[in-house]
């Protein structure tokens, strides 16, 4: 493929794409109706951000040899319409990136949680030991300039795989595209409502993501999650499984230490997901050729990837994370983790519903408990968001009596929110803002520089 025209091109898989591409020398060109940074920028920083706004079908030409449809554009898109018209090959993200690697051996990273981190933990690894292998990962992460990475020479593929749709007329989950040889599933919880209604709706595509694994390949499941462990010995698929759990570690002075044969290695990151995440890295990185004490010693200098439990601002008795929390287990977890790390502050959890599940009603009370150890808790949610998803307005009383936590403040108004946090004593305070939202256009900057000042 020499020419490729991508639809919506401003999504953060897609313009991420667009890029590695376009560096292998392949002409690139898109269309979206509002793209905002930092996608805006990388793609300006490339010379392919589209110099007007808007669906353009005579951009669409025989000249082409594929298009790409992100999942922001509409199955009624002109753009789309015109290469179906046209009859020009219509990739799904999913499915190009597979196009692309079909002669590369496959790990994709699935799960409802923690997959990203898998990802970055695993692409950290491999970097330190100066292992060349392409990816694509869900968030920026420390010492990679785009979160894909496609060359003609590299044996691995590290996909993270995503259980959404594909695309607006694909409707399958996008890893079951990738048919890998080595696979991962961190742990289901239920998600993404509008799409699986039940439980069940959302716990199939996993089953066949199992299935999708190449014949003869390799299952890397969670042993401590009761539903990955319940669909992993049911799978009668001709694969081999192995099993993983959090490793063996001790917490002092603030730091969380890794045990193994070598002796105590201190961690960057911590908290029970970390640390499942981290054994479920070193299981993917022993298949790829890894032995544990280089994985280890490379470990230690990981960070994490961007918004994942990322550590914004810290002055002398105060921190402010950052978190990509939204679903009830996460944020139960997240708030867990850093209670626990730091149990001598007072700990502020600040969470908002800005995910279609969040905002259903009908979904709010699988949050229930989920902010109990933090001291303090704020839940936001912005009336733009409810408008652009079509939700109704969740009452104050409702949402304070699905989390029922005794010292909680809902808002719904952006500029009460911030007011609140620009106005707080962060001293021997933890502050966790967690959401995939913005929280009404949050000013970042003053935040971290309150915090950090404390």
């Amino acid at each position: 493929m020499k020419k490729i025209h991508f639809i919506a091109i401003g999504g953060s898989a897609m313009h991420s794409l667009a890029i590695a591409l376009n560096e292998q020398g392949i002409t690139v060109s898109g269309s979206d109706d509002a793209i905002f940074d930092p996608s805006k920028a990388k793609l300006a920083a490339k010379g392919l951000l589209p110099k007007e706004m808007g669906w353009f079908p005579e951009k669409i030409h025989q000249d082409l040899d594929a298009v790409v449809l992100g999942m922001h554009a509409k199955a009624d898109n002109p753009e789309l319409l015109r290469a179906q018209e046209l009859g020009i090959t219509v990739y799904s993200y999913p499915e190009l990136l597979y196009q692309l690697t079909v002669n590369k051996t496959r790990v994709v990273i699935a799960g409802s949680h923690g997959k990203t981190t898998i990802t970055a933990m695993v692409l950290h690894v491999l970097q330190s030991l100066g292992r060349g292998v392409d990816f694509m990962v869900g968030a920026p992460v420390p010492g990679f300039s785009n979160t894909v990475h496609l060359t003609d020479h590299n044996e691995f593929v590290v996909l993270e795989g995503d259980e959404y749709l594909s695309s607006p007329i694909d409707r399958r989950s996008k890893f079951l595209w990738y048919q890998p040889q080595i696979a991962l599933i961190s742990g289901i919880a239920w998600d993404h409502i509008n799409v699986f209604p039940t439980y069940a709706d959302y716990e199939a595509p996993f089953k066949s993501f199992i299935s999708s694994i190449t014949p003869g390949g390799v299952l890397i499941y969670n042993e401590e999650d009761p539903a990955v462990l319940q669909i992993a010995l049911a799978t009668d698929h001709v694969i081999r499984k192995q099993s993983y759990s959090k490793p063996k570690n001790q917490t002092f002075d603030g730091i969380c230490h890794l045990e193994t044969e070598e002796g105590l290695i201190p961690l960057e990151v911590f908290g029970a997901h970390n640390l499942s995440n981290l054994a479920g890295a070193q299981t993917i990185c022993q298949f790829m050729g890894v032995e544990p004490i280089e994985f280890y010693e490379a470990i230690a200098t990981f960070k994490g990837a961007a918004r994942r439990l990322e550590k914004m601002g810290r002055g002398a008795t105060s921190i402010l994370f950052k978190d990509f929390a939204h679903a009830p287990s996460k944020v139960r977890a997240t708030t867990a983790a850093v209670k626990k790390q730091f149990p001598t502050q007072k700990l502020l959890a600040c969470l908002e519903l800005h995910t279609y599940s969040s905002l259903d009603p009908a979904f709010i009370n699988h949050y229930n408990k989920s902010l109990e150890t933090a001291d303090e808790a704020l839940v936001f949610y912005d009336p733009e968001a409810l408008k652009i998803k079509q939700r109704q307005i969740i009452p104050p009383d409702a949402i304070a009596a699905a989390f029922d936590h005794p010292n909680l403040r809902v808002f719904s108004v952006p500029q009460e929110l911030h007011d609140f946090l620009f106005n707080q004593n962060y001293a021997h305070t933890v502050l966790l803002m967690m959401s995939s939202g913005n929280y009404g256009q949050l000013d970042w900057d003053r935040l971290v520089s309150i915090v950090s000042n404390a």
